[in-house]
């Protein structure tokens, strides 16, 4: 029988964002309606969607060889599993998630330490008992089906909510207090599947494609002409992963360069580059950086 991994993709916020990920790295993923069995294009990988939180217990008890779930899934369900990496995306960019400590802005609660007594609802419960039991806080700690947010002052005194921006806590005036844990994706394996030296080699490739594909969604590359009168100034503008890459032209004394640089900072070095002699400016995004 043909080798095969069982890989656990997160349903819900983090499933667009996954796939489009996944796509980049080079496998495309495709989703029927009502589908728990997504297709994929590699005969050695057999997907499956569910909830992110349950994929770390799934992983653990070897239903699945590998998965990709939350910090905040793993450190809830206590999963016994070996995680592999961190890939730095949420369902709205490539930032991490918080758990964090919320209460209305009028509430005299200010620290964590005001909480003593105090009802806390939440997604997370088991994160956020541990976190006030490593706080000394005695307070009462239970499960939100959902609105979370709506339930302070009258159900709850605090809330323990995943947020990316705040915003939506500011919509519903509250202020956060204190931040529990950072959460960013994981790809995590249970320990028979690592020792597995094929599963092993298979799910390392599939990370190594992964992270070069997060990698260039921060990155484009640039080519410009330039005479060499004006490359000097012009590379002392260029980052790059190790030095600009510089060949001649037909033309005498004129050699094309090109960089990989921050996305966020080209708008700015565009012009700066222009203004330093640089021609013919062009701009490419990129799909994978392996370093």
């Amino acid at each position: 029988m043909m080798n095969k991994i069982k890989l656990g993709l997160p349903a819900g916020s983090l499933q667009n964002t996954t796939l489009e990920i996944f796509k980049k790295a080079g496998f495309n993923i495709q989703i029927g309606e009502r589908s728990y069995y997504p297709y994929i294009d590699d005969d050695e990988i057999e997907c499956v969607l569910m909830r992110a939180q349950e994929i770390p217990k799934y992983v653990e008890e070897q239903v699945l060889d590998v998965g990709l779930t939350g910090k905040d899934w793993i450190t809830e369900t206590a999963a016994d599993v070996k995680e592999l990496t961190d890939l730095n995306y949420s369902k709205r960019g490539l930032r991490p998630v918080r758990l964090v400590l919320a209460v209305p802005n009028d509430s005299d609660i200010y620290q964590v330490e005001d909480l003593e007594g105090k009802r806390i609802a939440t997604e997370l419960v088991e994160s956020t008992r541990r976190y006030l039991k490593g706080k000394g806080v005695n307070a009462s700690v239970s499960f939100s089906w959902g609105a979370t947010e709506v339930k302070p002052p009258l159900l709850a005194d605090a809330i323990a909510e995943l947020t990316e921006t705040g915003r939506s806590l500011k919509a519903n005036q509250l202020r956060i207090i204190e931040t529990i844990l950072v959460s960013t994706p994981r790809v995590i394996m249970n320990h028979n599947s690592w020792d597995d030296p094929w599963k092993k080699k298979k799910v390392e490739r599939m990370v190594t494609l992964l992270q070069g594909a997060l990698l260039a969604e921060q990155k484009v590359m640039l080519k410009m002409n330039v005479h060499s009168s004006k490359l000097d100034k012009v590379i002392e503008l260029l980052p790059a992963l190790r030095k600009p890459t510089i060949s001649n032209l037909c033309a005498d004394q004129w050699v094309a360069v090109e960089s990989v640089v921050e996305e966020k900072k080209v708008r700015t070095l565009i012009c700066e580059l222009q203004e330093a002699g640089a021609e013919g400016i062009l701009e490419f995004p990129m799909n994978k950086i392996i370093p």
